[in-house]
């Protein structure tokens, strides 16, 4: 259970998805973190899925993979990027993990005989994972974001959870509705009553909101907010703006600056135990929104591009805020440009990415685009283009390099060829039995392992350490047989298992190439603002000094 007098805080959306309830729990959590007070954040996705593995990212976004090896919610990266650390399998839940465990218990007898329902049954697990989450954690406050929106069918069993929670510890409950205020062009007035209604909403769950944070394109003004503060019975001072930002990372100093932080404490009857200091944060905030520092241009070619006539940039959400933590610990701005690999395959010339400083490949699965990928790998590779491959973008510049070096004509991964004659890129053993079988959900390689480098390499020199920790989420790897005959064409494999079976980190000799680097894990999961990671700020480093035939 949790300790006694443990406080919660639950983040809840209104009138629409998508405005911002992840950055506004991230920033709640840092802001109370500085104030000296242990916090964990947990994410309730209400979707039936047991866990994220399996959904699509050109609709739900990335997967964030824990250390643990859950896959998660995308909004669990900006948690452990704002937080500065690793979170836990106890601060994420689905609809699907709540209802399997019920419903394990139930044909374990473990509710003796009784007619399982919603309420309690239902209910009562949430409210255990809530003070599990804050247990384990053993902080001293919980920071809920409950996804979706107020009036959302398949989230109302959290929202009442959370209620008698509030029933039952009512000086120890806050909730937060972060609720957008639109301004009509042909009105040109900001208007509150779709927040009205979404209180109104809340209202009919038997909560009531304690603090509003008002999303819109400019901050509300005072008018508005003693509107807004009759009109849903919340104090004024409690109603905060949220104006559109130039980044997420902005957001923390405009909550500061509305002293949030100082209400949320005298609202929990807590007292700061230090003054908050975000310096570090400001300084960071400002050199990721520097205009004037020089640009360096970087194409990410990608697939998880298709979702109607827009980019959908979420499918790579922590490579692209990893991109932006190395440029501004180096005093850059990154240009990043999204190029769809399947239209190299269309007919468009490749040569379009010698105008870039640096091309990254990101992570992905199954045929659609990877030789459009193979394409522009061998591009970066002969043109001497700085490149970083990630998960399947070090396979496939393995299979690039064993293609048009090695001399193994047909080199290929057995994930898109089964009967590939040169299978360089094949299934793990152990995976064969899972795929068999049918079971996809959370049977990869996930979390984090460690690997061991190479003296005199580059991925050496960035860790600065021999032993490194890092997260994968895959099921293929570089098959050993084909290992000796790649290294003695070139490629150098430095990064390897402890016991040298895996291969973790292909590189390019630096007397070869500027820098072409792969990796079969994901960096970008470990890279925090305060703490770029070292592989990307190489490779930033590397296309700065690129010279791109713009």
């Amino acid at each position: 259970m949790a300790k006694k007098g443990h406080k919660y805080i639950f983040v809840l959306g209104g009138v629409m998805s998508g405005v911002g309830k992840g950055v506004a729990t991230s920033s709640i959590g840092l802001l109370l973190q500085q104030k000296g007070y242990a916090v964990n954040l947990v994410k309730v996705d209400p979707y039936l899925n047991v866990d994220a593995g399996t959904m699509n990212p050109t609709e739900h976004g990335e997967v964030f993979v824990l250390k643990s090896g859950l896959e998660t919610d995308q909004d669990m990266g900006n948690y452990e990027r704002f937080l500065n650390r690793d979170l836990t399998p106890e601060d994420y839940m689905t609809s699907g993990m709540v209802y399997q465990s019920v419903i394990d218990r139930e044909r374990a007898l473990g509710y003796g005989g009784k007619c399982v329902e919603a309420i309690p049954h239902v209910r009562d697990e949430i409210m255990r994972r809530f003070e599990a989450a804050a247990a384990y954690n053993g902080s001293h406050i919980s920071v809920i974001e409950i996804g979706g929106t107020v009036g959302d069918f398949q989230n109302a069993l959290f929202i009442e959870a959370a209620r008698v929670l509030k029933m039952e510890r009512p000086e120890d409950v806050l909730f937060v509705i972060v609720s957008y205020l639109p301004t009509p062009g042909t009105l040109g007035e900001m208007k509150t009553k779709p927040t009205q209604t979404a209180v109104r909403d809340l209202n009919s769950y038997g909560v009531q909101p304690d603090f509003i944070i008002a999303r819109s394109h400019e901050p509300i003004d005072e008018k508005r907010k003693e509107k807004i503060a009759v009109s849903c019975n919340v104090r004024k001072d409690h109603i905060i703006s949220a104006p559109d930002i130039k980044s997420i990372y902005e957001a923390p100093l405009n909550f500061n600056r509305g002293k949030l932080g100082d209400e949320m404490l005298e609202a929990l009857h807590l007292s700061e135990k230090r003054k908050a200091s975000l310096a570090a944060w400001k300084r960071f905030a400002l050199a990721v929104n520097d205009e004037k520092a020089p640009e360096v241009s970087i194409a990410i070619v990608g697939k998880y591009f298709d979702t109607g006539d827009f980019v959908l940039s979420d499918a790579y959400l922590s490579v692209i805020e990893a991109i932006k933590f190395s440029a501004a610990k180096l005093g850059r701005r990154a240009d990043i440009t999204w190029i769809n690999s399947k239209h190299f395959e269309e007919g468009e010339p490749v040569a379009q990415l010698g105008k870039y400083q640096g091309i990254i490949v990101p992570g992905g699965f199954g045929e659609s685009g990877i030789e459009g990928k193979i394409k522009a790998i061998q591009y970066a590779r002969e043109h001497k283009i700085p490149y970083l491959g990630l998960c399947y973008g070090m396979q496939l510049m393995v299979i690039e390099y064993a293609r048009h070096v090695a001399g193994i004509k047909n080199a290929h991964t057995t994930e898109i060829k089964k009967s590939a004659e040169a299978p360089v890129v094949d299934i793990m053993p152990e995976q064969k039995q899972n795929l068999s079988a049918g079971n996809y959900g959370a049977t990869m390689r996930l979390g984090a392992y460690p690997a061991h480098l190479k003296k005199g390499t580059i991925a050496r020199a960035a860790y600065k350490k021999e032993l490194i920790e890092e997260r994968h989420r895959h099921r293929y790897e570089i098959n050993p047989a084909y290992i000796e005959q790649i290294t003695n064409a070139g490629l150098v494999f430095s990064g390897t298992s402890p016991d040298g079976v895996l291969m973790e980190i292909a590189e390019l000799p630096r007397s070869v190439h500027p820098f072409m680097l792969g990796t079969q894990f994901h960096p970008e999961l470990q890279a925090r603002p305060l703490e770029p990671h070292p592989l990307f700020t190489e490779f930033l480093k590397a296309a700065a000094v690129h010279s791109s035939k713009a």
